[in-house]
């Protein structure tokens, strides 16, 4: 119980004294699990819109693969990106392997299926109350998907949101294809991983309590950002 108080209280003085190694960390979390959200839902939220307007062959088999997908385990993303970007893969030439880009990479595929699942339902509904309208003033298939992601833009930001809180506590896959690196690749889960590991539990400790403030925080800025745009609206 001794160790536990002491390693509280290292921990506590890691934050307030903003040790260098742990803003380090933590600003490289941030930035890839952001720089993946944003490359993510730049790509989930037109197909959910697609996939909420558009009838096709095989939608409804889309939309199961998605949902499934949204189970996908992590270490498997983690193991694919990396036999692509190893040297004998496909995009080894790019030399992408072990780096922040790979990093954000292996995140996107995991983000993807989740944002658009959610985003799906969201739009699917929204699509049944404007599909009448729409459809009587004879407006694009591209002015339709515009349309609906404008108007579901709040339901969009929980998507958003459990995009990130997936990308921010995922350790399994970056770890496969960042190498958790010193100064390089290490974010704020794999480096908490290392720490325990070595014993280290006042540093391990401080990263843990970075990684739930970091989370709450843009949990709160999102729903602050929601509840200002309704109330904008009144």
């Amino acid at each position: 119980m001794v160790d536990l108080w002491e390693g509280l209280f290292q921990a506590l003085w890691l934050i307030l004294a903003l040790d260098a190694e742990l803003a380090d960390i933590a600003l490289r979390s941030l930035y890839v699990t952001l720089s993946a959200l944003v490359i993510a839902c730049a790509i989930g939220f037109p197909l959910a819109a697609l996939l909420a307007v558009r009838r096709f062959r095989f939608r409804r088999t889309v939309i199961a693969v998605l949902n499934a997908l949204m189970g996908l385990p992590p270490v498997v993303v983690g193991l694919l990106v990396y036999i692509l970007l190893s040297r004998s893969g496909p995009l080894g030439v790019l030399g992408l392997l072990f780096t922040p880009t790979a990093m954000i990479i292996a995140q996107v595929v995991i983000m993807v299926p989740l944002i658009a699942s959610i985003a799906h339902q969201s739009l699917r509904d929204l699509w049944q109350e404007y599909h009448d309208l729409l459809i009587s003033m004879n407006v694009t298939q591209g002015q339709k998907l515009r349309t609906l992601l404008w108007d579901a833009r709040r339901a969009l930001l929980t998507a958003a949101l459990a995009g990130f809180g997936r990308g921010i506590g995922e350790v399994g896959a970056i770890m496969i294809v960042g190498g958790n690196i010193d100064n390089v690749t290490r974010v704020l889960t794999t480096a908490i991983a290392l720490e325990t590991g070595k014993g280290e539990f006042a540093l391990a400790l401080a990263l843990g309590f970075v990684l739930i403030g970091l989370t709450i925080t843009v949990n709160l800025l999102i729903h602050g950002l929601s509840r200002t745009e309704r109330d904008g609206r009144w």
